[in-house]
């Protein structure tokens, strides 16, 4: 009896048990032997077709290895999307309700936004392997862990290509979802990066029809950009190249870059199929790298062998699949060693309304959600695919693309991308070892064979294929025709600039069809900033005159290399300066004529100095020797000094100032020679800073840009700029003078003045310098791309003397001295020869020292007492008289030969007496 209640009562528990499963909570044991792994894409698909059966292989593998998960089994869950973002979050609501504690998948974008909001409330983490999109790295998903590369980078490596191969820009053609858009944006930060842009976004709707497609390529193909990037599905994409090769645009000249899209798509097939392969030939494609390691070489080995063959398809999606799984594998082993529970708990904000279906209470939330999820994102181990790493980002690490070339019936790869070091044919395995390099030098790929089995790299660009040729404005003026101007010829405008322009063009390895315009009425010069202004208002395609390159107008249009140098210069009336009987002094400033008079008594004095010891003729009463010093030092210039110097100090002295005499006598007989044999000229007006400080009435070309720089850079009243018409009024207004009703001076362009003043026989001449730098180019609309190529043309011309020849045969004329000879510029200053100077001092300085020093020598050897027996044996019968002590002035002022005559006769005397001395002391010791 009593064995039949408590089997009763066991009976009752198994049951209660199970139904406090589905309560409020569920714990298991610390350990679980089964755990529920879910999946969820799009089985019939080509990701899904290459997912599947890799993932299974995990789950297998896994299971299998006593490794990792020894004592749980992992149970796997698929579910199918079928391509709908519809189904497929009514799949994951599905998945949701068999306690899955990760859910793998999906491969849509857009489904996995929907998804992610799902997980995020369930706290379930999300490992896809194929959803791309970057805006899922976002921290509104937390949940949401991306195993394969973000499209954030493929849209990098594709601007790198497009810097690579110099084009500006590109036209995008995606499908219209969270996938195509989010990937496309990114695309145009990258390439504002690399100073490019998107010209054209051309996206189509999913599963959208040939024709529809059709209309889309015929429009973009009327467009400039011949670069186009394809960011679409793998099972709709060769759509896209199907109407392209039936609209001519797969031939040469055309460019398509690809996303790892196409790759996927082909590496799919087991054979290459002939019609696919001739719509892609010479496409640029990018597909995921993957380190060719011991474990990818065994996985590949296996594919053949794995289940479900019969529908399986190998892409590198399948790679991703598999670390995914063992992701979760490592991560879920981790978690439970760590203590970790398997537990889930019903939302009390989910609940079933009264007569609803939907079983809303079954979606229960993973308690050790945001544990696993830590647990996953510091998992770190290598897989089939690589390095399976998160970063800060919620990136895989090391992301990298091969770049591959389709030609033929199949591919080969140009080279690699990566975020270490960017454009290389090296692998990126060998680069990471290496200090990153990412200069533009560093950047190389293999050579291409671009659609139409070319191998020269397209231009990238083309005129738009409307019919429409390049409208381009030219000034119509009525002053310096030489520059541009209206004629009855084919082209309809002539002149210097229009030479240069269609020089340049013919230098273009393509036509370029154009039309001239006039811009301006002919009764007066046009205002240049509405020209530019009408070409950035897309009135004209570009403007060719004798435009100049200022800051604002480079803030609208884009300018070309310049092809003239130019700049603002003053232009005045000038008078001849008269003889003046003071001209001799003009040619040294009068510093340097101080400086010069000071080292001739200098150089003087240093040699009497160093003579007047040991030379009679710098000898005698004091009023005498002032005047050698005088008469020596001034006598010099003209090298007519009668006075021998005998000491090796003085002569060395007198050599280098000789030569210093010599320079200073040489040019200053040069410069004399030009102050009063060439023409000087003078102005009232220096120069710029002369008319900014005066209120006198300042001379403009119409529509000039200095009409605006004057005002409001210089801050010069608008009252007294006045506009002139022709050069007639050039001459006329300078002439009457401000007093007369003309003006003060004329600020214009340096070309302008040259043809002026050499029309004017050179009556007039620009004070002052250049007070602006620039240049005169053409202009055309921002991102234009002849701007570029026509610049290389220009430089071109200027290389092969071109340039110049045009220039001379419109704009020489009678040459004359553009600027006043200014009196002040050719006088010498001491600047020019304060090296001289130097030198000499030096010399002197020397020369004092080392007699100073021999002089103090002989002074010390020296003794009144020599001086008083000299003087006893000259005149022993003279009375004494008491002696003085020889003052150091004193001794310097004796003849050198008489103190030497002194110190002799005292060292003799000294000899002398020491012989007496050694006699006496040999007679007293001697026996008596």
């Amino acid at each position: 009896m009593k064995r039949s209640l408590l089997l009763l009562i066991f009976c009752m528990w198994v049951p209660m048990s199970v139904m406090g499963g589905s309560g409020n909570a569920s714990v298991s044991s610390s350990i679980p032997s089964v755990v529920n792994v879910g999946a969820l894409f799009t089985l019939n698909s080509v990701i899904g077709r290459s997912a599947q059966p890799a993932i299974k292989a995990a789950i297998d593998d896994v299971n299998s290895d006593s490794s990792v998960l020894p004592e749980t089994k992992l149970n796997l869950i698929l579910h199918d999307t079928n391509c709908s973002g519809f189904l497929g979050t009514v799949e994951a609501l599905q998945l949701m309700e068999d306690d899955v504690v990760i859910a793998i998948g999906p491969q849509s974008s857009g489904i996995a936004h929907v998804i992610s909001h799902v997980v995020n409330e369930l706290h379930v983490p999300l490992l896809s392997f194929a959803a791309t999109d970057p805006s899922l790295a976002a921290l509104q998903y937390p949940y949401f862990l991306r195993t394969t590369q973000s499209d954030y980078f493929q849209m990098y490596a594709i601007a790198d290509l497009v810097a690579y191969y110099e084009w500006r820009e590109v036209i995008a053609i995606y499908v219209d979802d969270d996938y195509g858009r989010s990937g496309i944006s990114v695309l145009g930060d990258a390439l504002a990066k690399k100073r490019a842009k998107i010209a054209y976004k051309a996206p189509f709707t999913p599963g959208a029809s040939n024709t529809s497609i059709n209309d889309l390529l015929v429009g973009v193909n009327l467009m400039e950009s011949r670069v186009y990037v394809v960011h679409v599905n793998p099972d709709s994409g060769l759509k896209i190249f199907a109407v392209a090769k039936s609209l001519g645009m797969m031939t040469t000249g055309y460019v398509w870059i690809a996303t790892d899209w196409l790759p996927s798509l082909l590496d799919s097939s087991e054979t290459a199929d002939t019609d696919t392969m001739n719509l892609l030939q010479g496409v640029i494609a990018l597909r995921h790298h993957t380190p060719d390691t011991d474990l990818k070489k065994k996985f590949m080995s296996r594919w053949n062998s794995l289940k479900d063959k019969s529908s399986a398809s190998f892409n590198s999606y399948a790679l991703y699949a598999y670390d995914s799984v063992w992701l979760a594998a490592r991560a879920l082993d981790v978690y439970l060693k760590e203590g970790g529970k398997i537990s889930f708990s019903n939302d009390p904000r989910l609940h079933d309304t009264n007569g609803s279906t939907l079983h809303l209470a079954s979606l229960r939330i993973f308690d050790g959600g945001q544990q696993f999820l830590q647990t996953i994102l510091r998992t770190n181990f290598t897989g089939v695919s690589g390095p399976i790493k998160f970063g800060p980002d919620k990136n895989l690490v090391q992301p990298a693309y091969d770049i591959l070339n389709i030609g033929g019936t199949g591919s080969r790869r140009i080279g690699y991308w990566s975020n270490y070091s960017h454009l290389s044919v090296i692998s990126p395995e060998i680069l990471y070892s290496k200090p990153p390099n990412t200069s533009t030098s560093s950047q190389h790929l293999y050579s291409v064979i671009w659609p139409g089995e070319n191998t020269v790299k397209p231009r990238g660009w083309v005129f738009p294929n409307n019919g429409k040729p390049l409208r381009i404005a030219v000034p119509n003026r009525v002053i310096y025709k030489a520059f541009v101007s209206k004629d009855s010829g084919p082209l309809g405008v002539k002149g210097y600039v229009i030479d240069i322009f269609e020089a340049a063009i013919n230098l273009l390895p393509y036509p370029v069809p154009r039309t001239y315009m006039l811009f301006g009425n002919g009764k007066r010069n046009p205002v240049f900033d509405n020209l530019v202004d009408a070409v950035a208002a897309n009135k004209y395609d570009a403007a060719v005159g004798d435009i100049t390159i200022i800051t604002n107008r480079t803030k609208i249009v884009d300018f070309t290399q310049p092809y003239m140098e130019s700049g603002l210069v003053v232009v005045a009336p000038v008078k001849e300066v008269k003889s003046s009987p003071w001209a001799f002094l003009k040619p040294f400033t009068v510093e340097m004529w101080c400086v010069t008079g000071a080292f001739f008594l200098l150089v003087g004095a240093v040699v009497w100095i160093l003579e007047h010891r040991i030379n009679h003729e710098f000898r005698g009463p004091p009023s005498q020797q002032l005047i050698t010093i005088f008469w020596f030092s001034f006598s010099t210039m003209f090298f007519s000094h009668r006075e021998n110097t005998v000491s090796t100090l003085g002569r060395l002295v007198l050599i280098i100032w000789l030569f210093v005499v010599l320079i200073i006598n040489s040019s200053y007989t040069a410069s004399l020679t030009s102050i009063l044999t060439v023409q000087q000229l003078t102005s009232r007006i220096e120069g710029i800073d002369t008319l900014i400080a005066s209120t006198e009435p300042i001379g403009i070309q119409d529509g000039s840009f200095a009409w605006n720089y004057l005002i409001h850079e210089l801050n010069i009243a608008e009252s007294r700029l006045v506009k002139l018409k022709s050069q007639d009024e050039y001459a006329s207004a300078l002439q009457l003078g401000p007093n007369g009703g003309g003006v003060a001076a004329i600020v214009d362009e340096l070309p302008y003045i040259e043809l002026f003043l050499s029309s004017t026989n050179c009556k007039f001449r620009t004070v002052g310098s250049e007070f602006t730098k620039s240049g005169w180019g053409f202009a055309f609309q921002r991102d234009s791309p002849l701007a570029v190529d026509l610049s290389t043309a220009i430089l071109q011309l200027s290389e092969n003397g071109d340039l110049q020849k045009i220039h001379d045969k419109w704009l020489i004329r009678n040459q004359c001295s553009m600027q006043i000879n200014q009196v002040d510029s050719n006088q010498l200053s001491l600047k020019s020869f304060w090296g001289l100077f130097l030198i000499c001092g030096v010399a002197c300085f020397i020369a004092l020292t080392v007699f100073s020093f021999k002089v103090l020598c002989q002074y010390r050897r020296f003794s009144p007492e020599d001086e008083e027996r000299e003087v006893d044996e000259i005149e022993p019968a003279r009375p004494r008289r008491p002696f003085r002590t020889t003052s150091f002035m004193g001794f310097v002022d004796r003849k050198e030969a008489d103190i030497k005559e002194i110190l002799k006769r005292k060292s003799s005397d000294g000899s002398s007496k020491r012989q007496a001395g050694h006699s006496s002391d040999g007679q007293s010791n001697s026996p008596a």
